[in-house]
Parts: C-alpha cells; structure tokens; sequence
C-alpha cells in the first residue's frame, strides 16, 4: 500500500488528467460551437442532450423539465447564489463549478467556469452569511464568496480536519440548521459491520468557525442527504439501507434525526429487524440497543438509494406541494431487475402520515434494462425552479412551472465528435496479474451478476480506467492501489470484452463501439 501523501498526489494528478482532457473539450466547444462533446467517452456514464430529455424525462402535471446544463461531469450537490446562479460539486474533479443562471432566457445555463479546485473530493456545500462551505471527504473548509459577481474574495481554510475517508462511502455531506449549527453526515465504512471510528456511520454538527463538534445522532449507515421541515425545522434524513439480503430487503429509510438517538445500524434493519450477521442471536446488549432503536418514519424501496432531500420552500408552489420534500433516488445497483432512478416528493397528512409520489421520472426505460441518468442532488431558486443533478450523466436539469423557456435544439443533424477508433493494447501478463487482484479482492461478489462491466473501452482509456480506482463510486471501496496495480487491473478489465490475441502477448479491442451498444 501507499503512503497517504503519495495517494494524495495520484490523486491530484489523475484529476489534472481529467481537467486537461475536459478543458480541451471545452476549447473544441469555443472554437466549434455546433460539435456536441461526448462526456461519456471523457468521463464515463450516460450521454444526454436536450432530445433525450424531451423523449424520456417526464415531470408532474402543470410542470415542464428541461435540460439546464449538460456539461457537468460527476455533478453531486447543488446550491443556488442569491443571483440565481448554481454552485455544483464535482467529487472526482476535486472541484467546485460555478454554473450561470439562465439570465438570456433560452431555457439553458449561460456557461460554467471552475470556482475552486485542488480539493479532496469534495462533496457537500452550502452558503451562509457570504461564505462558502465546502465537505471535502476528509474536512470541511470555507473560503468568503461574493454573490454579486461569483467569485471568491478570500483563501479558502479548513475549520475542521481529520475526518476519516476509507472505505465505501466517504462523501460527507453538510448543511446549516436553523438553529445555527452545521450539520455533517459521515457514512460507514462497509456495507454491514462494528465500525472503530465512532464519527462514521452518523450525523455530526459544529459551530460555523468549527468549534464545539460533537456527534449527534448514530447508527446510519449513509445519510447523504438531510434538510429541515420549514414548517417544524424537524431535520429528516435519507438513509440507504444494507446489500445483499435480497432484492426488497431492507428498505431504504427516512429518519427523523434527534440529537442523541440510535438508528439501528448495523444490529438491525427498517423497523427493527435484527440483521441476519449483526442481530440475530446477539447478545442481551445488543438486543436492548435494537428494541431501544428509532424506526424510520417512511421506507423507499430497497437498493432505491435515497440521496438529497429537499423541502420547497418558494412560495410559488401551490396547494400540497408546498412545504413538501423532493428526494432524488439515485438508483438501484443491488438488485436483480433495476428500480428507482428518478426524484419522488413527499407529503406529509395532518395525522403525521407521509405519502409518497413521482415528480421527475423516465431516468430508466420501460424494460428496466437502460439507464439515461442518476439523480443525486436538488435545489430551488427564488423563483421556484427545482434543479436536478445527475452525476451518470454529467448533468443538471431545471424542472419549471408551466412550459419550458426557450426552443429546444434537439441537435439532430449536427456532428458529433467521437473518440477515434484507435485499439487498446493489452498487455496479457499485467492483464494475469490483474485477475489475481480481481479474485484477491472478490470482485466478483458484486460485478459477477448486477454491477456488470461491459462496455468498458468505450467509456475509458486504460489509464483513464487505471485512474478510476483512485476515486471510485461507492460503494466500490477506494483500496489504496499502488501505480503497477491500477494498471494491473485496467488491463484485465479490458480484456474481458477483447477479441482473441492479436500478436505476441497482447490483444487489441476498439475504443468506438458498434453503434447498436451505446
């Protein structure tokens, strides 16, 4: 294994990669205005355009969805400056982009630029009092923001430090509660297991300057995302419930987080279930934490992966959307037939009873077998606006009262520029070693039957797949691979779709795939 300043600086110079090969994109978008970029083939994931989201996309009635940008790779958590502009995290860029509010009225964003750079996967962010705060997957820093032109008027400082990052989910989300705290959620480390670090698997808060941490609440095992009720300021959070118990066991959990309460995780599941490796038959210790647990007040269904929520606020909502809370359901990777994979809202009866219903749907076909997005983050501007994030496709969209603003080009007829069909090498006896890491680290447990690689030189090189372990999506484990390992396994992964060896000890597959596979 690495030392912690050599991951560092692999880290950053996979993300300098990255950011040269996105800002030459965006040098061909300047020079050539009609050549549509394919982010897929740069970073992975989805392609999207504005006729995929007219085709797919399909919002509640009275309502149009647009796409707001599509330019965005790895797009995570969002939040609106008081000109209306949007601030995007971008975890595996180690960045912050500042994306222009639609001030022309063409129904798209009016450009991006990069606001901060050179951070550790940063996640997490909200704006309070004019300054920025930023959870990066280690810290949390802030650094003074002017809204009047977007730009930053100070050096950015971390106010808190030595937050652990290994293992499955290290995004640390953060956001201010109404009573002045700020509040951080930490995921565990693992899909089911005692965690040694008693800040993983929780909600935190602190003082805005850092001061008075303390742990709040326990026993979740991945809370991205959390906001306040403005009707009661209660703090509701998402919870993503545990792997491999089946496609519906356990559900996915909303929880109404107290201070000092216990969640159940890992000892026991939904409403107290005793899980089949952490409960059943544990002692009287444990079996007293489990009865003492908090239930959740509304399950989503299992593998779902609840990540932000939102309650609107604008007064531009009207009758039982108002004050009702959005949650964007990210998708299921755990499951037999895919489910989940678009923002539901939520709606609380006067009998405290939540009910739930579809707002932004058709991220994922009728057959369940094509997925065209992953819904992650949502915000709201003053005006109503709900935006959607989507870190599979690189890409943000607006969701609007009324029909969309501006003409949407679907792009047909306008040429598209693709990665040339150059074949990739690969080399037979680092691709032999790469297996042995692949069965060492049991991979197959998740790829053999749901995560499957497929299609994997269309969407990489092998040293941009190489580079893809240093930041990888949870819940893949980030496990420290030294320089030789990450190529060990890029090439082994890419000979799993190559054609038989074509000379002495290596074999050649195209990067462009037939059109029938994108």
């Amino acid at each position: 294994m690495r030392s912690s300043t050599a991951m560092k600086s692999l880290l950053k110079y996979a993300s300098i990669l990255l950011l040269l090969l996105i800002a030459a994109a965006a040098l061909v978008i300047a020079l050539f205005p009609g050549v549509d970029i394919p982010w897929r083939q740069i970073t992975g994931g989805a392609e999207t355009s504005e006729e995929t989201v007219s085709t797919n996309l399909r919002t509640i009635s009275g309502h149009s969805v647009t796409l707001f940008a599509d330019a965005v790779p790895n797009a995570r958590w969002l939040a609106v400056t008081r000109r209306g502009d949007l601030l995007v995290s971008q975890p595996k860029l180690g960045q912050v982009s500042l994306v222009y509010g639609d001030r022309n009225r063409d129904g798209r964003a009016d450009g991006q630029r990069v606001l901060i750079d050179g951070l550790r996967r940063p996640h997490g962010l909200f704006l309070h009092d004019d300054w920025l705060y930023i959870a990066e997957s280690d810290a949390v820093g802030r650094v003074p923001f002017d809204h009047s032109d977007g730009r930053l008027s100070g050096s950015y400082q971390h106010i808190v430090t030595g937050l652990a990052d290994q293992g499955n989910h290290w995004t640390k989300t953060i956001g201010m509660g109404p009573d002045g705290w700020v509040y951080l959620s930490s995921g565990s480390t693992c899909n089911a297991c005692g965690e040694e670090d008693p800040k993983r698997a929780t909600i935190m808060r602190f003082q805005p300057d850092g001061s008075e941490f303390e742990i709040f609440a326990t026993g979740l095992r991945n809370s991205v995302g959390f906001d306040w009720s403005p009707l009661n300021g209660a703090l509701y959070a998402t919870d993503n419930g545990r792997d491999w118990l089946g496609d519906d066991f356990p559900p996915c959990e909303l929880n109404l987080v107290q201070r000092g309460a216990f969640y159940g995780w890992p000892y026991a599941n939904g409403d107290r279930v005793p899980d089949p490796d952490f409960g059943v038959g544990a002692g009287p210790e444990i079996q007293a934490k489990i009865a003492a647990s908090q239930p959740p007040v509304h399950d989503f269904a299992a593998h779902n992966a609840p990540l932000g929520i939102y309650f609107l606020r604008s007064q531009m909502h009207t009758g039982d959307y108002r004050n009702a809370a959005l949650v964007a359901l990210h998708g299921s990777w755990n499951r037999s037939v895919k489910d989940g994979y678009k923002v539901v809202s939520l709606h609380w009866g006067d009998d405290g009873s939540i009910s739930q219903r579809d707002f932004l749907w058709g991220f994922l076909s009728p057959d369940r077998q094509e997925v065209y997005g992953r819904p992650v983050a949502i915000a709201e501007d003053t005006a109503g606006n709900v935006y959607v994030s989507d870190d599979y496709a690189g890409a943000i969209y607006r969701v609007q009262r009324g029909a969309a603003q501006g003409r949407a080009d679907t792009g047909s007829g306008r040429p598209r520029l693709r990665a040339p069909n150059k074949p990739v090498a690969i080399d037979s006896g680092a691709a032999a070693r790469g297996k042995e890491l692949y069965r060492q680290y049991n991979c197959d447990q998740c790829h053999a039957q749901q995560l499957l690689l497929h299609d994997l030189s269309a969407k990489y090189t092998l040293q941009e797949l190489g580079d893809y372990f240093d930041t990888p999506t949870p819940p893949m484990p980030n496990y420290g691979f030294s320089a030789p390992q990450k190529r060990a396994l890029a090439h082994y992964l890419m000979s799993l779709e190559v054609a038989p060896p074509n000379g002495a000890g290596q074999t050649t597959v195209p990067i462009d795939p037939p059109a029938a596979s994108r």
